[in-house]
């Protein structure tokens, strides 16, 4: 790879180890991507919560934390994904004490290195959202695709260490989603039937990630017959990107990229329709009508305050079945105006717990499901079904609605 005079002397350690290791790191990356030099980006998003990082993912950055400042500081704002605790009330929901000290630790180090402990993987929505053009380097896939997508920034799907290795340098291979010709369309899809709802948007997005079925496939969506908000934009590219792994897709006339079908080659591609049927397949692979359940949980993504708002109006006067409960994730941003504003108490107030900067998959879903007793979960976020399969639960697709109404009466309602 072509290195500049700075990247040269990172390499060489005269910055400092910490630096010296990043760059190692991401030439073994670029690399393996033929990426020619690297790109400068402006933020990075580290996925990095405990279950995946361990005790070696958490010496490493303790050993980094140790360097003197002006050598262990990142170089550009860099942000976190959700944590894997939430450190108020892990012990309720059956995590450890060693998750927690795992969690402590890793938040203390990531402080020495100058990383904002922002815990969240809707930062698009709340926090610095990137514009049109910018390149940065993005961990979580939801905040990948809806970035590349909806706001027209640039980024890869960045694993935790290189996030890491991007916010101590300022820079990133470049490959991938950085480069003009790999975000032109791959695939062309016509919808038939309008999606309806957070759940409707989610579904859509499943059936077109699995078609799609590749990181390097670029959907192009057309026959969207109204301006889809935020929300729908994000519950729609997180299940995208869990189905299929896909980073960036365009919808014609609604995202940044695509104003017309030929702006991003999809008028040379063959057409391919979805319709109702296709999305009826993909819900009824999750839970029937009657079906009892063991937890209701609302995260990945974690919710707007918007969405939180909705949630507490249909929580009003209500309370959960003695036998089912139920858990809300939202980021810590969104917490704080929530409780503000009184949603958080409204919520609290079915029997439900909203949990601060934690997302319900990464939270050693396995161990909280086995330690409660929970195997039947429904969830109005087609991406936590798709993922929660694997981790020894039985679960369900349902509205926000049809999620609520579940949990105060114990049973699967559609």
């Amino acid at each position: 790879m072509k290195l500049s005079n700075v990247e040269e002397a990172m390499l060489a350690g005269e910055l400092g180890e910490p630096r010296r290791w990043a760059m190692d790191h991401m030439i073994k990356v670029g690399t393996m991507f033929d990426a020619a030099d690297f790109v400068e980006v402006t933020q990075a998003h580290m996925m990095a919560d405990p279950e995946s990082i361990g005790p070696a993912g958490l010496e490493l950055v303790e050993q980094m934390a140790r360097h003197p400042e002006a050598e262990r500081r990142v170089a550009i704002p860099m942000i976190t994904d959700p944590r894997g605790v939430d450190l108020n009330h892990y012990r309720p929901l059956g995590q450890t004490e060693e998750m927690a000290e795992i969690e402590r630790r890793f938040i203390a180090a990531c402080g020495e290195l100058g990383i904002m402990m922002t815990n969240t993987c809707i930062n698009y929505q709340t926090i610095l959202p990137p514009v049109h053009g910018e390149h940065v380097a993005f961990g979580d896939t939801g905040v990948v695709i809806y970035s590349n997508s909806v706001l027209g920034a640039r980024s890869n799907f960045e694993g935790g260490p290189s996030a890491l290795a991007a916010g101590l340098t300022g820079r990133t291979p470049r490959y991938g989603l950085h480069l003009d010709e790999r975000r032109l369309a791959t695939r062309r899809f016509v919808v038939r039937h309008q999606p309806e709802g957070l759940t409707g948007w989610g579904a859509l997005g499943a059936v077109i990630g699995q078609k799609s079925g590749s990181y390097w496939a670029v959907p192009v969506i057309e026959g969207i017959e109204r301006q889809p908000g935020s929300d729908e934009m994000k519950h729609f590219g997180a299940a995208m990107a869990s189905y299929g792994s896909t980073p960036l897709f365009h919808i014609v006339g609604v995202t940044t990229e695509a104003p017309t079908l030929a702006a991003v080659g999809g008028d040379k591609l063959p057409a391919e329709e979805i319709g109702a049927e296709d999305l009826a397949a993909l819900q009824a692979r999750f839970g029937a009508k009657g079906d009892p359940v063991d937890v209701v949980v609302f995260a990945a993504p974690q919710l707007s305050l918007v969405e939180m708002n909705q949630v507490a109006a249909l929580c009003d006067g209500r309370s959960l079945h003695p036998d089912t409960a139920m858990i809300v994730c939202t980021s810590p941003s969104v917490f704080a105006d929530a409780l503000r504003l009184g949603l958080v108490g409204r919520i609290e107030a079915t029997g439900a717990k909203v949990l601060e900067g934690t997302c319900f998959y990464n939270q050693y879903a396995r161990e909280i499901g086995e330690a409660n007793g929970w195997k039947r979960l429904l969830s109005n976020s087609a991406k936590i079904v798709n993922i929660l399969g694997g981790y020894g639960y039985q679960p369900a697709l349902a509205s926000m609605e049809h999620c609520i109404e579940s949990a105060c009466t114990g049973r699967i309602v559609q």
